[in-house]
């Protein structure tokens, strides 16, 4: 007889809950005495509400390792600290209160071991009056000037991001609902900057780690930690199943710094050779999620279709409400106004096809998790799709990308990784977005509109077209460090959970928390508390 899915997720529950409690207990036992330097403050209040995410693992996992060492942590956690926080935003319902008794049971489950100091909501009602006649604009761009001009708070510029994050969508509306939500977000960022202020004036910690650095509740702690010259240290889902990847700088960016001198050897090549074999069948997950359950080759109408015209130049695009849409728009306000410019070059070439992939992300099934302002909304609004020389696939097709950009005389992309992966297949790229990849020259990427459009042109009209060697070896080592060298795995530690996105964990021992027995936790050990780069030792 099947166990019906809902008995099964309370048997997991109660399973996660007794593994905690007891690598919690084993934790205190056996850990190092403590040191006499300063602690570690740890602070993720983003990243769950009642069940464990990757980076909620992430971050507690990493702690207990620190602790076994010595190292003093403290953690600084949310106890109903925000009248409104990230993941428990209602986009349909602004009157809605977040899950705090859930998220406040969970969080104590997990902080059992650990110095933790809590902190709860307090508004600011001199505060509260001064926004809340503001309009969208005005809240957007707010800054709030302390007593005697000590230093200026951009709470507008801090909760921005996770407002669109949460709504998922770029554009937000100058409604009543939007207004509150944004009015609620900048009262609770206000309150962390009092108590995390006062909080780190008292524990003077030598590092604060925090999940994503981006949303809101962790932005505003890091803005407070860098007004008090302390060093912050981000982390992030990585490239790899049930890997993280942390960085000082924005790990939403992922910063990576290649040797001038690495070289591929033949089996690091050759390993990175099955992974690409892999990754082009559509075998591979992120933050837990397969985009791909299945994955379709160009079919023969679509080969018929496509040979009325002289060349295929594929248009790959991004979720616009995704975090790392901060660091994209660059040349582009956001990645609508960079569509808008690609429409313009569409018109003007008929005897090209242009085929425009929404990201398989955008309308993720069975969760929350789709955006409101979609690629094929755009593509309806703007008859996109009634153009002649136009496919448009939406997020739910499984249409084989890799087989497209074989075909394709060049692609276009705004900051999505498949134009790294298109630079390896040999096809040139023209990306209209900062990507983490465009830090190394692995695609063309104008730094003006107007040198986007001229750069368009000449590859439209071009006879010939050829990645230069320099990308495509840039490419590979890139692509390298990415997977093997600053993806910290955490998989011995982890083990898929039938709701997607969640993790549980394995029946593992404190032992095998510890640097002698892990080398993730060696790696976390030297980069938080010795300064050393994030990167896993090269495999022998």
């Amino acid at each position: 007889m099947k166990i019906p899915q809902r008995f099964r997720n309370v048997w997991l529950r109660k399973r996660t809950d007794l593994l905690i409690s007891r690598i919690s207990r084993q934790v205190v036992s056996n850990s190092k005495p403590s040191t006499n330097q300063k602690p570690v403050v740890f602070f993720n209040t983003s990243s769950r509400l009642g069940g464990v995410s990757l980076n909620a693992a992430f971050t507690q996992l990493t702690s207990w390792g620190l602790q076994l060492e010595g190292v003093p942590i403290v953690h600084f956690a949310c106890r109903a600290g925000m009248s409104r926080c990230v993941l428990g935003t209602n986009p349909d319902d602004h009157t809605v209160s977040p899950p705090c008794d859930a998220c406040i049971t969970q969080s104590k489950k997990f902080l059992a071991s650990t110095r933790t100091h809590w902190f709860e909501y307090e508004p600011n009602k001199e505060l509260a009056r001064e926004i809340e006649t503001l309009n969208l604009k005005e809240l957007s761009d707010y800054q709030f000037t302390t007593p005697h001009s000590q230093f200026t708070i951009p709470l507008g510029k801090l909760v921005l991001p996770s407002l669109r994050w949460a709504l998922r969508k770029h554009h937000l509306d100058d409604d009543e609902a939007t207004l509150y939500q944004l009015r609620e977000y900048i009262l609770s960022a206000f309150r962390i900057v009092e108590v995390f202020d006062a909080f780190l004036t008292e524990v003077q910690p030598a590092t604060v780690v925090l999940f994503n650095g981006l949303q809101f509740p962790e932005a505003t702690a890091r803005w407070v930690a860098r007004q008090h010259g302390i060093r912050s240290i981000t982390h992030e889902v990585s490239f790899q199943p049930f890997s993280a990847f942390f960085s000082e700088g924005d790990a939403t960016a992922y910063p990576i710094d290649i040797p001038e001198d690495f070289e591929l050897s033949p089996s690091q090549n050759a390993r990175l050779d099955a992974y690409l074999s892999r990754r082009f069948k559509g075998e591979f997950t992120m933050a837990g999620i397969c985009f791909w359950p299945e994955m379709s080759a160009l079919d023969e109408e679509f080969l018929k279709f496509s040979a009325q015209f002289e060349q295929i130049v594929p248009v790959y695009t991004n979720v616009v409400f995704d975090t790392s849409q901060v660091h994209a728009n660059t040349v582009f306000p956001q990645m609508f106004a960079w569509l808008a410019l690609v429409l313009e070059i569409i018109k003007t070439h008929p005897d090209t096809l242009f085929v425009i992939r929404a990201h398989p992300d955008e309308k993720r099934p069975g969760t929350r998790k789709q955006s409101r302002e979609s690629v094929s909304d755009w593509v309806s609004k703007n008859d996109v799709d009634q153009q002649p020389n136009v496919i448009f696939i939406d997020s739910g097709e499984y249409f084989s990308s890799y087989d497209l950009i074989r075909r394709a005389k060049f692609v276009m992309v705004y900051n999505s990784s498949i134009g790294l992966e298109a630079t390896l297949l040999d096809t040139p790229v023209l990306c209209g977005g900062k990507a983490r990849f465009t830090q190394y020259p692995i695609v063309h990427f104008p730094q003006t509109q107007r040198e986007y459009r001229k750069l368009a042109e000449e590859f439209l009209a071009a006879d010939e077209l050829r990645v230069p060697d320099e990308f495509k070896y840039n490419a590979r080592r890139f692509l390298y460090y990415q997977l093997y060298r600053v993806s910290l795995p955490f998989g011995e530690f982890l083990e898929t959970h039938p709701t997607p996105g969640y993790v549980q964990l394995k029946p593992v021992s404190w032992k095998d928390l510890t640097v002698e027995r892990s080398p993730t936790m060696k790696v976390l050990m030297d980069g938080i508390v010795h300064e050393k780069p994030f990167y896993l030792p090269e495999a022998e």
